[in-house]
């Protein structure tokens, strides 16, 4: 079944990127058709305080932050819808989007869908994500002062998170499941030669251990296994971060425009255009070098005022 009105724009996401496009293009009475998509809100919503964003001197809850940013849009005309996209087809405007078995027109589309933090799939570490574990060093390394940290990763990602921490915590082990790591050597090394950081190899992450106190939880320590031996030592720490990278969400457009071979999306060096003519991209979807929510709201931004002068280009 075809919703046979044709939308000016249809945003797919709604994290930073994709709430900041919806309130400029509400502003710019385009109407926007948001959906929300699997993790409404975008990676802030699994985030317990947000202290780097502009506007907010006492820091702001993570899903807080979002809910002001989506009502805010709303108030400018944005239609919000927790749905998933399912299919899109970018072969000819106007671009079809299917939602639920329904298929929506829209003659521009704006990406959002962001990137997820690669996890390691263990119970404990759902648990105490947010609780002192983490996916992103630059986002909570300040929380962790005078404290001890170990990053699980053997990348330059993990290298750079470690280097970084040591910047906060009081000692930061770097856990890594291989003998070798396949950071490059630059990285390697000056990991290697900051005092603060040690490195544990042929060892994984076996659990996260933590307490829950009146209802306040944090990490205490990590359960680590020598895959070689088998032997499990006890890691005292208070944070853990996850250093192995992160997957843009954008499985659902390979083949209707083009993605980098990391599976970002590319878009021009001067805006946010997609090689898809009408079709934009902005947000950690097409940014694998900053990922801040800030930097994400920004692209939101610009992702709007170039549909609104697209837009405005086709229908004078």
């Amino acid at each position: 079944m075809t919703d046979k009105m044709i939308h000016n724009v249809i945003i797919i996401g709604s994290g930073p990127a994709g709430l900041t496009a919806a309130l400029y293009t509400g502003r710019a009475n385009l109407k926007p058709l948001v959906f929300e998509g699997l993790q409404p809100g975008g990676q802030l919503t699994i985030t317990t305080e947000v202290e780097n964003y502009p506007g907010f001197e006492h820091g702001i809850m993570g899903p807080e932050l979002m809910d002001i940013m989506r009502k805010q849009a709303q108030r400018f005309g944005a239609d919000c819808r927790f749905n998933i996209v399912e299919k899109v087809d970018f072969s000819k405007p106007p671009f079809k989007i299917s939602v639920s078995g329904e298929e929506h027109l829209a003659n521009s589309v704006i990406i959002a869908t962001g990137a997820s933090a690669k996890l390691l799939g263990l119970d404990s570490e759902n648990e105490y994500m947010g609780y002192g574990v983490s996916a992103c060093a630059t986002c909570d390394g300040f929380f962790f002062k005078d404290q001890r940290i170990i990053v699980i990763g053997g990348g330059d990602t993990a290298m750079e998170e470690a280097s970084y921490l040591t910047k906060f915590g009081k000692e930061v082990s770097i856990v890594h499941r291989r003998e070798e790591f396949r950071a490059s050597k630059i990285m390697l090394d000056r990991a290697e030669k900051n005092p603060k950081i040690k490195l544990i190899t042929d060892t994984v992450l076996d659990e996260v251990l933590g307490v829950n106190e009146h209802g306040k939880k944090r990490v205490t320590g990590a359960k680590l296994k020598n895959i070689k031996t088998g032997e499990i030592k006890i890691h005292e720490v208070e944070g853990i971060f996850l250093g192995i990278g992160h997957k843009p969400n954008t499985d659902l457009f390979k083949g209707q425009i083009e993605l980098e071979d990391n599976g970002y999306i590319k878009t021009s060096k001067v805006n946010t255009r997609t090689n898809v003519t009408g079709v934009f991209a902005c947000g950690d979807a097409q940014d694998h070098v900053y990922r801040q929510a800030v930097t994400a709201a920004g692209s939101g931004c610009m992702a709007a005022i170039d549909v609104e002068r697209y837009l405005e280009s086709i229908h004078g």
